[in-house]
């Protein structure tokens, strides 16, 4: 597929992506939603991706869904954008790679719950964070009421639901929205450094327990202990390292 509303690109063991359509806030359209997700398809089995990055260009990471497109199209079951955004949040939670959103400015409504489904997110202290399905009269379809009670609770979602404000990155960070907050000058810098620690371990490992944590999300504590106990797994990619321990003591 040909990209014209994304960007793309690899650098070594990190595939970046770039919301790409900076003169309307990297608001998607059937177009853009398209393009993410046949770029995230063809790397489900990329040997050489370890890490995903997203991020947007410009000021904002995404406005979310833009709204003169709602007469064309409806995000909404049955409709392609709904099913291909459910699908980019189905890949960002089960691929095999560790999936990080580079939160650089301003992400409401769809990008807010599309935001959720990644492993790790780093803001910037200016990034604006809000759902504003309210102000606009718009039922949220992409997962907005369940992700968001899972992650920062049920009184601080329906607040930020019923009010329609957003919030800052320093904020996010406070409610465990995000991962880290620091300043926009210095979030490629954090987003880099989270990659070197990461690229230090298993792959195969960081793969698997993605998986357990995958299942835990969305089972009871009990069936998620019955599951990481029976899950087996063949762990080939610390041999050497293993060995290398061993011999140094």
């Amino acid at each position: 597929m040909e990209l014209t509303q994304i960007k793309f690109e690899k650098t070594g063991q990190i595939s970046w992506i770039t919301l790409n359509r900076p003169e309307k806030l990297n608001a998607f359209t059937q177009k853009l939603i398209a393009e993410w997700r046949s770029v995230l398809e063809s790397l489900k089995d990329d040997p050489e991706t370890r890490i995903i990055v997203v991020t947007g260009e410009g000021k904002s990471w995404s406005a979310g869904v833009d709204l003169s497109v709602f007469q064309e199209i409806k995000v909404e079951p049955g409709f392609r954008m709904w099913e291909d955004g459910i699908a980019i949040m189905e890949l960002l939670e089960t691929l095999p790679q560790v999936t990080i959103a580079m939160l650089n400015g301003y992400c409401f409504t769809g990008a807010m719950e599309i935001l959720m489904a990644f492993d790790l997110i780093i803001a910037a202290n200016e990034a604006k964070i809000g759902d504003t399905h309210a102000k606009w009269g718009i039922p949220p379809k992409w997962g907005m009421t369940q992700r968001l009670l899972q992650q920062i609770g049920m009184r601080k979602a329906k607040e930020l639901s019923f009010t329609a404000m957003p919030i800052d990155g320093k904020e996010a960070e406070r409610l465990g929205l995000v991962n880290r907050s620091v300043p926009l000058s210095e979030l490629r810098q954090a987003v880099d450094e989270l990659n070197a620690q990461i690229l230090k371990n298993s792959r195969q490992t960081i793969a698997t327990i993605k998986q357990l944590y995958q299942f835990g999300s969305l089972h009871s504590l009990k069936e998620g202990l019955q599951f990481e106990r029976d899950f087996e797994v063949n762990l080939t990619d610390k041999t050497e390292f293993l060995k290398d321990f061993k011999n140094k003591i």
